[in-house]
């Protein structure tokens, strides 16, 4: 282990990861919306918020899978220091983090079963830019639509056709995390 992995997790972890939990809600209730999350100072290539996201949301009972770059050992260090969480392949991944293009294809990840949708992946994407444009999203926590700069629209498609199976996404650039559950609609562009 690294002496950087012993750095860059929350300084008052309780109000910290309260806030964070509290925007990746918000984030995940209302799709397209961009939230900025902060306190964490995880190593390259982890953006801040997918840093707090990993802070906040994993523990020793969650696979957590490293894809492309980000399976490195300065970043497996520090998760493993910080939260526990065992590493894992793809298939057994709770959560998976990379960029879009490391992380396909998606079909690869638990979408949950009929009688357990809840036993999917959360797939933390990290994007080089995040913003409200972009395709088109509908369904429930959005009044009206809303646009996010999602890197396809294709597999999202795909993604709410077998709801209530599927996976959930999170997409970060530096301190900014916006969600895209399984129930929102995506139209093609």
């Amino acid at each position: 282990m690294t002496p950087d992995a012993l750095t860059g997790g929350f300084s008052d972890a309780p109000v910290q990861s309260a806030h964070a939990f509290r925007a990746s809600l918000e984030a995940m209730a209302r799709p397209g919306s961009l939230h900025t999350l902060t306190g964490a100072i995880p190593p390259a290539p982890l953006s801040v918020a997918a840093g707090v996201l990993v802070l906040t949301l994993c523990d020793g009972t969650t696979p957590v899978h490293l894809a492309g770059a980000h399976d490195c050992a300065p970043l497996r260090d520090w998760i493993t220091f910080h939260t526990g969480a065992p590493l894992v392949g793809a298939a057994q991944a709770a959560f998976a983090i990379g960029t879009w293009d490391a992380l396909q294809p998606v079909s690869r990840f638990a979408i949950g079963q009929p009688d357990y949708p809840d036993r999917s992946a959360t797939l933390l994407v990290e994007c080089a830019t995040l913003s409200a444009t972009g395709p088109r999203l509908h369904g429930p926590g959005i009044n009206g639509t809303a646009q996010l700069s999602l890197p396809e629209t294709a597999a999202f498609i795909a993604n709410r056709a077998q709801f209530p199976l599927g996976f959930d996404c999170f997409f970060t650039a530096g301190a900014h995390v916006a969600g895209l559950p399984r129930s929102t609609i995506v139209e093609a562009l």
